[in-house]
């Protein structure tokens, strides 16, 4: 998307959103009844009465569900809005021998298709692996006559970094440092961040263009993983915007579970149907019909017997729980989890909107900045959800 478009981009999917926040905000997981569902009653009653492996064949693609209005108009708006073009890629010079051992295969896939895509107009000298790990990313980029320094905030990460740097012959300067902390850029860097999440690439788009870093490039990741309460517009569109997003709000693009494995996936469906379990338990002991949030649980729990686990959550919230139906219960969470997971589909047609507005806020953000901002992606969703990449360029 060339930086022509950002702006009116932008302002259609603020508007898009705005307008039908009612659907998108309220989450089935914590709501019996959603708002929406009085007025679009058809759609929500077709929803409720699928089944969960119905739900979770469009988990990924649910604009392609025929399901009744306003559904599929939705869905053909919210596509449009969403459409944006790969990036041109050109191949990068073959990796060093082994250069890849110890990375992840999918990652490294990543890594690939995000280097292919950095076609800047004037080759970079210095590249700054922000948030770098173990400087994958920036070892893959490097070239000979080029320089690389990679900025990490654990010791131990650093440390392995510097042995694979070391290990592979590479002039390689791995810094351990807090990037939230009071540091400068050098403006020769070509700083680049693979899915550093939230507050830390906020923080590289601030400091790359107060320091006059002539490009630079970034795929975002984990939006709601900030200090503040709530979002903190960027660019002065974004600022002037009526939306208002909460944490919860930034959760909705990270909602999709493309790369999760079928272990994962069946872990996360046992939690889910019996936290919405004890959740019908909890209202009948509270007296009271609303959602009460309760801690993150280790995975263990989930071994429990359901009885078990409602009874030990329950202390935790300062409920007895008595004699119950526990296999009544159990029961409910999982007709309970087939119902979110179906509602849960019309939010998930502005995943990528959202998703967008907030991508394009850090576009505009650099574009007030003085930079030429590119906007697509670095590769198919299937390899990563979080495939959205923004490329920045000053004359």
């Amino acid at each position: 998307m060339p930086a022509r478009d950002v702006k009116a981009r932008f302002e259609a999917l603020d508007a898009f959103l705005i307008e039908h926040q009612g659907l998108w905000r309220p989450r089935p997981f914590t709501h019996l009844q959603l708002p929406w569902e009085s007025e679009h009653s058809e759609l929500a009653q077709w929803l409720r009465q699928r089944s969960l492996a119905d739900a979770e064949a469009h988990h990924n693609q649910p604009h392609e569900l025929t399901a009744p209005a306003p559904f599929m108009a939705l869905a053909l708006q919210a596509k449009r809005l969403s459409a944006v073009d790969k990036l041109p890629a050109q191949p990068l010079e073959p990796a060093r021998h082994r250069l890849n051992v110890d990375v992840p295969g999918r990652k490294w896939q990543q890594i690939e298709a995000f280097g292919a895509t950095l076609a800047f107009a004037e080759p970079a000298t210095h590249w700054l692996d922000w948030c770098a790990g173990k400087g994958h990313l920036g070892r893959r980029l490097l070239q000979p006559g080029q320089q690389l320094t990679c900025l990490e905030y654990d010791p131990a990460l650093v440390a392995s970094g510097q042995a694979l740097s070391e290990h592979h012959g590479l002039p390689v300067t791995h810094r351990l440092q807090d990037v939230m902390a009071d540091m400068t850029l050098n403006p020769e860097y070509t700083p680049v961040a693979l899915h550093a999440c939230g507050d830390l690439h906020v923080r590289l788009l601030q400091l790359a263009s107060a320091a006059g870093c002539k490009q630079l490039a970034l795929a975002p990741c984990c939006y709601n993983r900030i200090s503040a309460d709530c979002y903190q517009p960027l660019s002065n569109i974004a600022r002037a915007s009526a939306l208002r997003l909460s944490i919860d709000d930034l959760g909705l693009p990270l909602s999709e579970t493309v790369t999760a494995g079928s272990r994962m996936r069946q872990q996360r469906d046992i939690s889910m149907a019996r936290r919405l379990g004890f959740d019908q338990l909890q209202r009948q002991l509270r007296g009271r019909d609303d959602y009460l949030p309760t801690p993150s649980l280790p995975a263990s729990w989930l071994g429990k017997p359901f009885a078990d686990y409602c009874r030990e959550l329950a202390s935790l919230k300062g409920l007895s729980t008595g004699e119950q139906d526990w296999v009544a219960l159990e029961a409910h969470g999982w007709r309970r989890l087939a119902q979110v997971r179906n509602l849960e589909l019309v939010r998930g047609l502005f995943r990528r909107p959202l998703e967008m507005w907030l991508v394009l806020d850090r576009a505009l953000y650099l574009t007030e900045q003085g930079y030429n901002v590119e906007v697509g992606s670095f590769c198919e969703p299937t390899l990563t959800p979080r495939n959205l990449m923004v490329l920045a360029e000053r004359d």
